[in-house]
């Protein structure tokens, strides 16, 4: 009797970990704790769930299966880098992102340096509605940050979807850097701008739903009622 018990733990043991971890065309990770997981028919293979997520797929939407279990290590911990090596050139233009955000955004007349990189213009901060004439006393700001992302599902992409997320300019203001330092890497539960609130609260509830990030069970209720707040105003 004992050794059926063993062998049949052992297979049981093996099923588990044999299971295939479906990533759907729509790059959703589907295990046996998913609700779709029979329906799936259209998938690429993965020997885990862990696998899957790293290769930039994402939990379906309300999962309530076992939770991923990988162990945070130093190289899990959040860092700049794990976003790339600061603002990035994405058309090959010779302008970074800060750059491009500082155009995209000036109001005014553009000065640029010798090296022919943004010196003067006329910014209008979101945060204040004070208007800044000076490059070097401008910050782009992460409207939802980067380490604040990381916690909240991004350790979960691949590097190129969090390089992309760090320099997607839906996700950047140009902001004086004393309210953006102020700002830290704080959600809406714990800071938003002395001016333009709703639309700082609107921007980063946009962010938020376009990466499908998640928020955790006592920041919900904050970020429901301050966009219902702002719906009554």
């Amino acid at each position: 009797m004992k050794k059926i018990l063993v062998i049949l733990l052992m297979f049981m043991t093996f099923a588990v970990n044999a299971e295939v971890v479906k990533m759907s065309n729509s790059g959703i990770c589907h295990n046996s704790g998913s609700q779709y997981y029979s329906r799936v028919k259209n998938y690429t293979s993965y020997k885990d769930l862990d696998s899957c997520l790293a290769d930039g797929g994402r939990l379906p939407k309300n999962y309530k299966g076992i939770a991923v279990t990988t162990s945070v290590s130093s190289d899990q911990e959040y860092s700049r880098d794990k976003f790339g090596s600061g603002w990035s050139d994405t058309d090959h233009d010779g302008q970074d992102t800060r750059q491009e955000v500082l155009i995209s955004q000036n109001t005014g007349q553009i000065l640029l340096s010798p090296s022919g990189k943004v010196k003067q213009g006329r910014w209008i901060s979101m945060y204040s509605g004070q208007v800044i004439m000076s490059a070097s006393e401008i910050d782009i700001d992460h409207v939802v940050p980067l380490s604040w992302a990381w916690k909240h599902g991004a350790s979960e992409w691949s590097n190129t979807r969090r390089e992309s997320f760090a320099n997607d300019e839906r996700n950047l203001l140009a902001v004086e850097a004393s309210l953006n330092r102020q700002k830290g890497d704080k959600g809406l539960d714990e800071w938003v701008p002395p001016a333009n609130k709703c639309q700082y609260i609107a921007r980063f509830v946009r962010v938020l739903k376009l990466y499908q990030l998640n928020l955790t069970p006592s920041e919900k209720p904050v970020y429901t009622r301050l966009v219902e707040q702002c719906q009554k105003e």
